[in-house]
């Protein structure tokens, strides 16, 4: 799977991400106490929906474009509404999609520090444009999960890490589950949520199984499939793996992915699924 976002920027699969990125992060910051966040794939920061990649697929469409201006029902819509206000213009006239960097950043106190990895010299030149020079944040370029290695445990000693891959790789679901366990051993109080893509044919199941038999405790899976029926192959949802979730997010989950499955259908097959891989 080639995953050049350009091309998928504000589709359903960002707007479950960012969506609950943003609750995760929101309740870690209900402690004065500083955090760090460490993207480890981070991309270029911001993109263009006005752009031929963005045009020619469309896919923001069916995405962010769904819901900014939509009449949500009011708890789902308090729960978006801080994600949904750092996504300039309207479903008319969409503006910038933020990546996870430019949330984080935006959201992030002074006291929080920010350290993204993006292996792609031309991408991260991008990226310290989208974000600008500042003290809070780190930009890296190199690998990922080596960035991940040589960062924890930060010296805040709390924080979020997230894993979003390009899934470029035919062993990045093992990559992904090496690079946890090993951040994991270091660092087993930290959050960390793993992004990756629901495909008919793939090693999801046998990523599930890995993280239930291994050693990591407290792992909520989320998941939202917009057309299960799709074709064998195709991108048809995506999930996000959390290891020490915030104690609400299980419950902010019930509320959102609901009216996410709802809002993002594209078949008669769409549905969402929450479940514990590993408990206390």
């Amino acid at each position: 799977m080639n995953y050049r976002h350009a091309f998928h920027a504000g589709n359903f699969a960002d707007v479950f991400k960012h969506a609950l990125l943003t609750r995760i992060l929101l309740y870690l910051m209900r402690k004065d106490a500083p955090l760090r966040y460490l993207d480890t794939h981070s991309g270029v920061g911001r993109y263009d929906l006005s752009s031929e990649e963005a045009l020619r697929t469309g896919e923001w469409r069916d995405g962010i474009g769904r819901l900014l201006g939509a009449d949500l029902p009011p708890a789902t819509a308090a729960l978006l509404e801080p994600y949904l206000r750092l996504v300039p213009g309207t479903a008319q006239a969409p503006g910038a999609y933020p990546g996870s960097p430019l949330i984080a950043q935006r959201l992030l106190r002074p006291q929080d520090r920010m350290t993204f990895s993006e292996l792609h010299e031309h991408d991260s030149r991008r990226l310290v444009r989208s974000l600008g020079l500042e003290k809070r944040c780190k930009i890296l370029t190199m690998d990922g999960y080596q960035a991940l290695r040589a960062g924890v445990p930060p010296v805040e000693r709390r924080g979020l890490v997230l894993m979003d891959p390009p899934f470029e790789e035919r062993d990045e679901f093992e990559r992904m589950a090496r690079a946890l366990e090993n951040a994991w051993e270091k660092w087993p109080t930290g959050t960390y949520a793993l992004w990756y893509p629901l495909k008919v044919a793939g090693g999801v199941d046998d990523f599930r199984q890995y993280l239930a038999d291994g050693p990591i405790r407290k792992v909520l899976c989320l998941e939202l499939d917009v057309d299960h029926l799709r074709e064998v192959g195709a991108l048809k949802g995506c999930g996000l793996v959390v290891v020490n979730p915030p104690f609400v997010l299980e419950e902010e989950a019930r509320e959102l992915l609901p009216a996410l499955a709802a809002r993002l259908a594209q078949g008669p097959g769409a549905a969402y699924r929450i479940s514990w891989l590993t408990g206390e």
